[in-house]
This record gives C-alpha cells, structure tokens and sequence, in this order.
C-alpha cells in the first residue's frame, strides 16, 4: 500500500474521511501526538489499527468526538462531574473513561464494559469527525511500544505502506498522550497522566492517582486504559531512568558508565562528557521534546540512554510516567 501525505487542507479531510467511510485508517494530528485512527464503531476498521501497530488486543482505545452532545450518543451514564470537566477542558489533553453503549464494539473497548472519550484540540481533527459522523477511534500512530510520534515524519517512518494517508497538521504542541482518568466516589483516579495534571483536576473534585502510573501494573491485571500495562514508548536503546538528588551524582555517575554509544537525555550539559540530546529546559519543554529526543537517540546509533527523572508534580509526573515505561521499569538511585 503506498502512503500518502497530505497537507491538512480541507480537500485533504475530504479524502481521508473517503478512505474512513470506506473502512480504511489514517493518521490525524491532534495536540498530544499523532494518532492512528478509523471507524471507532466498526469492529472491522478497529482491527486494522491493531493489525497496523501490531497492539495488543487487549489495550483498549480511545475515541475521538467533535462535541459534548455526542457522549450521550455513546456513553450509558454521563457523570455530572464529567460534564463540568469537559466543560473546562475540552476540546483538550483529557479523556474520560464511561460505561460503553451496545453500538461501542468490544473490539474497541479492549473486551471491557468501558470506553474512552476526548475530544482532541486540533481544528482539522474536528472538523474529520464531523465530516465522518461517527466518532474515531485513535490510539498513537507508532508501532506498538515505540515513542509516539509528534511530526508527520515520525508517523511515516512507522507506518509507510500500512496505511494510505497521513494528514500533516504539523509538530504536535503537547507532545504527550491525554490524561486519563476514570470516576470513583468522590472525585477521579488517573490512569495516566498527561498535561491535564492532579494539580488541576483538583481544583473540581478530589483526584487519586493510580499506583500503576508509577509502578506498572501486573500481568494478571485487566488494563482500563491505553499505555498501562506493557512497555510503552521506548527506542531501541537501552533506557535507564535515574533518581539522584543532585546534579553533580547525575553527572559523575554518567561519566563513569558512558561510552561512544551512550547518549544522555538532560537539561544541563556542564562536565558531561557522554553524547548529550535536547531534552528541555522546563517540566513542559521535556513534555514536548522527549518522544523527538528518543527517536533522534535510535537515529545516531545510541545502545544506551541515560535519563535524570524529572519532578512528579505537575505535568512531571507525565514525563516520568512515559520515561519509566520506556526504560521497562529499569531505575537506577543514586
């Protein structure tokens, strides 16, 4: 199959909402990263995104939708705190996980009563839903476990000749997949976080985080949402996250076990003297930059990545979520 790329154009939604009426996938830009997406009511075209990422079937996805109204449409029960969060936060980097309707397939839902939902901050994503009439479903357009891809590039590196089209809206402004969070008494849990941060859900309701944002979640464990359960995100390379209290441990430990195929994610570069990539000056720089940071170390030949873990307040706790995915759990404290 030759893939296409197209600038995001309205004559270029006309025919990727051809190629999605017809059963097809595409890749979207939305504000978090480029998504991977097709008929979220179809179990036929959700198979396909599974079969082009090579997904486990069990990660349930999220679907995309162009308005609040349309929760109704596909959700059993719509909470009354869903309603003032979308009200705050969409169209945004926050998706809502809800008892699922009968036309929401299984294949969908990941076998799980429950689906998703968000409704992306990108313009020409929208207005493809719209132009579809049905919602997508759209998990990120890279090979499973691979980092997200954040530019149209990144996306046809990973799937050249498995899809038709990818639209080109540009370099994705978050850079990290949405928050999502599920309803308990009370408040929310986050299963994953994203730029919609604790800090402020909790100005609504009380918010929970799932220990599994940090510490993974078991084999024998049912995933409720997307990038829970299996190594996420990660290069090539060898990842290690690093735990220190201090930038001098950080970079005598580096300097001490580098070598011309270990390259170091930081946000200082005085007295390393491994390989050093961009990895932002700011929590939301390092949110921006960090998926780039680790295709560009598989694209110079890194074995080995040496990354200082950020703060977890914040969007932080998002950069340490996806760092310790890619590093498969592999923490070294100094």
């Amino acid at each position: 199959m030759k893939t296409e790329i197209l600038k995001a154009v309205p004559e270029s939604l006309d025919k990727a909402a051809w190629y999605l009426k017809n059963g097809e996938i595409v890749a979207i830009p939305t504000e978090t990263v480029y998504g991977l997406a097709g008929n979220g009511l179809s179990a036929s075209s959700v198979k396909k995104i599974f079969e082009a990422k090579g997904r486990p079937a069990d990660n349930p996805l999220i679907l995309h939708i162009a308005d609040i109204g349309s929760l109704y449409e596909y959700a059993e029960n719509v909470p009354e705190l869903a309603l003032k969060l979308a009200e705050k936060f969409w169209a945004g980097s926050l998706t809502m996980i809800m008892k699922k309707k009968d036309t929401v397939p299984l294949e969908t839902s990941g076998g799980l009563d429950t689906v998703a939902f968000r409704m992306p901050n990108n313009i020409w994503t929208l207005q493809l839903i719209k132009k579809c009439g049905f919602p997508l479903a759209a998990p990120s357009a890279n090979l499973s476990g691979l980092p997200s891809p954040t530019c149209a590039e990144h996306v046809f590196r990973d799937m050249n000749e498995k899809i038709p089209l990818i639209i080109d809206g540009g370099q994705c402004k978050c850079g990290l997949e949405s928050t999502v969070i599920t309803f308990i008494d009370n408040g929310v849990k986050i299963l994953r976080p994203g730029a919609v941060t604790p800090e402020m859900l909790s100005e609504f309701c009380e918010v929970t985080v799932d220990k599994s944002v940090t510490e993974g979640l078991s084999d024998k464990c049912k995933a409720a949402s997307p990038g829970m359960k299996y190594k996420h995100y990660s290069p090539k390379a060898e990842v290690y996250l690093i735990e220190c209290d201090s930038k001098d441990k950080f970079v005598d430990f580096v300097n001490e076990n580098s070598d011309d195929n270990t390259y170091i994610l930081s946000d200082f570069t005085e007295k390393i003297k491994a390989h050093i990539l961009p990895y932002g000056e700011t929590p939301n720089k390092e949110a921006t930059e960090l998926f780039s940071s680790l295709r560009k170390a598989d694209d110079m030949g890194a074995k080995k990545i040496y990354v200082k873990a950020p703060s977890k307040k914040g969007i932080g706790l998002a950069v340490y979520n996806r760092l310790i995915r890619a590093a498969a759990f592999k923490v070294i404290k100094l």
